[in-house]
């Protein structure tokens, strides 16, 4: 679904992402791995149309899609998510998915004078939508509360529920399990899965969390210093000389460490 072709990101002299060059499979759930400053968050923003490249090509089911702005690659079906989520605090959960969906009738002037009928007739299918991705998620108790004031574990799960309001084809996580208790990691993790399995969504998965890697994602892909250094199973990874030297410098020493 995916193909990033020696992708180079620079910031003056820094090279975040340093000919960067991999592919993700439709259907499959990726795990990016890496120690802090390999280039992880800004291949995301490359891709996902955050940052333009400084050169390189990424591709999406053929087609080239290199530097194309967020709003374009959102009609194409790319999302990406934060490690700190963004909601609209001040909106209730519902009306935090309600608004995902582009296009809406309410918002033109011409309509909200000569379409009201129209414009709630949309409202009440957004309604019924926003509310079946609230059960999916098990958080349809917190349907009319404020977005702000749920936990952190929920408002990642809002956040997958807004790549449900627009059927995407492939979501990038950033560290979609920091700051989550456990009992939601789970949670979030077979949200995930189900997703994957009963939806066809593509994932890709920045963590720092081996559990929660290993809980979901093969193939995994380490970066270190802005290229890819191996890729395989995570116990493929965790036995790899190089990816240790990365992690820890300190050779073939303590390889189960990986990730920690």
């Amino acid at each position: 679904m995916i193909e990033v072709h020696d992708l180079h990101k620079h910031f003056g002299g820094f090279h975040a992402v340093d000919g960067a060059t991999l592919s993700i499979e439709k259907g499959s759930i990726t795990g990016l791995i890496g120690p802090n400053g390999a280039g992880k968050t800004t291949l995301f923003n490359v891709i996902a149309g955050v940052l333009p490249p400084t050169s390189g090509r990424v591709i999406m089911d053929g087609e080239d899609i290199t530097g194309l702005p967020p709003h374009a690659l959102f009609h194409k079906g790319l999302l990406r998510t934060f490690q700190i989520a963004h909601e609209f605090s001040s909106m209730s959960c519902r009306e935090n998915l309600m608004m995902v969906p582009s296009g809406q009738s309410g918002e033109t002037l011409w309509n909200t004078w000569f379409g009201r009928k129209r414009i709630a007739d949309e409202e009440r299918a957004l309604r019924a939508k926003a509310d079946e991705v609230l059960e999916f998620l098990t958080i349809e108790h917190l349907a009319d509360h404020k977005a702000g004031q749920v936990s952190g574990g929920q408002k990642k799960l809002l956040e997958l529920g807004r790549t449900m309001m627009v059927d995407a084809k492939i979501v990038f996580l950033d560290e979609v399990g920091a700051g989550v208790n456990r009992t939601l990691l789970y949670t979030i993790s077979d949200t995930i899965k189900r997703l994957n399995e009963e939806r066809g969504y593509t994932f890709v998965v920045i963590e720092h969390d081996m559990d929660f890697i290993d809980m979901l994602c093969n193939p995994v892909i380490c970066m270190a210093e802005g290229h890819v250094l191996a890729e395989g199973t995570l116990a493929e990874i965790k036995a790899n000389p190089e990816v240790i030297e990365a992690y820890l410098g300190t050779g073939l020493k303590n390889k189960d460490k990986v990730g920690a």
